[in-house]
């Protein structure tokens, strides 16, 4: 994996984001932002999957929401960052357009 690609992802997601993981993610999904969408997602689905508060009265109380909107806030905003594998401005993408063709005369 390029070393700006991987620096970019580590940005996004954390240095503790094991580089192995990431390589296998990036060889299977093909995009950076991809990649980062699906382990943020993964993320997202861990806090959920427990209890958000728990509190024992008198001792401590650990809340995750925020936690939870943090992760929300950074997949929403997702869309408007560069990856270093995105097409630039101009550059040919996969991206198919279809229009209906049309006589040039109308027929009788």
């Amino acid at each position: 994996m390029d070393p700006i690609l991987l620096a970019w992802l580590r940005a996004q997601l954390g240095t503790a984001a094991d580089e192995q993981d990431l390589v296998d993610r990036y060889t299977r999904l093909g995009r950076a932002r991809a990649v980062v969408a699906e382990v943020l997602a993964e993320r997202r689905a861990k806090l959920l999957a427990e209890p958000l508060r728990m509190t024992v009265d008198g001792v401590v109380t650990i809340d995750q929401s925020n936690n939870l909107a943090g992760l929300e806030r950074q997949m929403a905003g997702l869309s408007e960052l560069v990856a270093p594998d995105d097409p630039a401005a101009g550059e040919a993408s996969a991206d198919l357009v279809t229009a209906p063709l049309l006589p040039s005369r109308r027929t009788r």
